[in-house]
């Protein structure tokens, strides 16, 4: 889905937060955002090492 939007899509996505939230929330939402993204890859990587512990340990 974000393949399709672009660069001039992103400028415009970027001016709206900026027109919405104002200069001083972007860099909180920005470092929200970072640590949701951080803490979903760790336990995306977590279950599918446990599911891969479990298909070894079935053999």
């Amino acid at each position: 889905m974000l393949q399709n939007i672009g660069i001039p899509g992103l400028i415009l996505v970027l001016v709206i937060a900026l027109i919405i939230f104002g200069p001083s929330k972007l860099p909180e939402i920005g470092r929200a955002f970072g640590s949701t993204l951080r803490e979903f890859k760790s336990s995306t990587k977590e279950l599918l090492s446990e599911d891969q512990e479990d298909s070894s340990k079935k053999k």
